[in-house]
């Protein structure tokens, strides 16, 4: 890729001489977002999306870090630099690399579904594009939030008349809000893991509405028994920290809970469908609008997704090796192979010329016939 090349530390941009998501600490480091995975400590210089500072130095400490609003285009060394909305969590960005007439764009992680915590996904043209397929199998396609809320809403009620404890385990920075600010119906109190509390203050500062919270301390969890809703990272899954919340039924919200078995594999109660990344139909669909003749795919299911765009003979696709967890990996939720979705596929439909939204494509059913 003209633009980008991989290296020992990362995607890296010699022109600019800057790193994109860099695994290691580096000179300058441009960050997509504040996932783990994406965002390391120890850089001199951190440049990302405006919404993402606040969210980058809660992760990271007081650093050297500049935002550049979305869409604004930054300088470096005649390279030109801009960050779009790619609709992951609060602050997340595709990066667009422009130079010498070249476009390349660094995706990040992405969804194309609408999300209350941050903006849309914008499509970029562009001649390169860096894509992640953290669910990149036909099978994967998710639901109408709307049902999904539905369901959720429903297992709260039924388990406030078993006088039970709700407790939904979701990754504490993006995925977790997203829940909270989903929710239609706040049936009583609801508290939040100390893992959560941190970004509070960063929500209401970025006009996020979420529904009023809690921190589950001691006092609160006694006068919210069997009523409340507790909002909690996976890694408190299996924790001694439950037990203060008395009789509970537990869930997980995750994409991963879109193949059957996952749940039983996690050791709980419910499983709602619900991701801060595309799924098949929005990966295609992304990677369409781009109109890239090239594509490298990152983390996840690299083969199939890598397999099926140079099937289609539109775009030159390889997968390219990362140290991307994807989703929650590192908060302890499931990897594609403890999902139980490690399969064959077979073959795929065209990859559409052009498409209004991820909703014209096959669905998983029709993709896998």
């Amino acid at each position: 890729m003209a633009l980008v090349e991989i290296s020992q530390r990362g995607l890296y941009c010699s022109a600019g001489d800057f790193y994109v998501d860099p695994w290691s600490p580096v000179d300058r480091a441009v960050i997509t977002h504040s996932h783990s995975d994406h965002l390391r400590w120890g850089s001199k210089k951190y440049l990302t999306a405006t919404p993402n500072v606040p969210v980058l130095r809660a992760r990271v400490g007081d650093v050297d870090v500049a935002g550049a609003a979305y869409g604004e285009s930054v300088d470096i060394h005649g390279v030109r630099v801009s960050f779009h909305p790619a609709g992951h969590i609060l602050g997340s960005a595709q990066v667009r690399i422009e130079h010498r007439g070249e476009v390349c764009v660094v995706s990040g992680d992405y969804k194309t579904d609408g999300d209350p915590t941050c903006p849309p996904f914008e499509p970029l043209r562009c001649n390169h594009f860096i894509t992640e397929a953290t669910f990149a199998l036909p099978i994967y396609r998710w639901p109408r939030t709307s049902d999904v809320m539905r369901e959720f809403d429903a297992w709260w009620q039924a388990n406030q008349a078993e006088g039970r404890t709700s407790v939904v385990f979701a990754y504490a920075l993006g995925k977790a809000q997203r829940v909270l600010s989903e929710i239609t119906n706040v049936r009583g109190p609801i508290l939040i893991h100390g893992a959560l509390a941190r970004f509070a203050p960063i929500y209401a500062a970025a006009g996020i509405e979420l529904p009023a919270t809690e921190y589950a301390s001691q006092e609160a969890v006694r006068a919210a028994k069997g009523a409340a809703l507790v909002v909690a990272p996976p890694s408190a899954l299996g924790s001694p920290w439950l037990r203060k919340f008395g009789p509970v039924s537990t869930a997980v919200a995750s994409g991963w809970m879109r193949v059957r078995g996952a749940r039983r594999r996690r050791g709980v109660d419910r499983g709602f469908v619900l991701s801060d990344h595309a799924d098949w139909p929005g990966l295609c669909w992304a990677i369409a609008e781009t109109g890239a003749e090239e594509v490298w795919v990152t983390h996840g299911y690299t083969e199939p997704m890598t397999r099926y765009l140079n099937e289609q003979g539109k775009v030159c696709a390889r997968a390219i090796e990362t140290r991307f967890k994807g989703e929650g990996a590192d908060e302890g939720e499931a990897t594609p192979e403890e999902a139980g979705a490690n399969v064959e596929i077979a073959p795929l439909p065209p990859l559409p010329a052009a498409v209004a939204s991820p909703e014209t494509l096959p669905t998983a059913g029709e993709a896998a016939t």
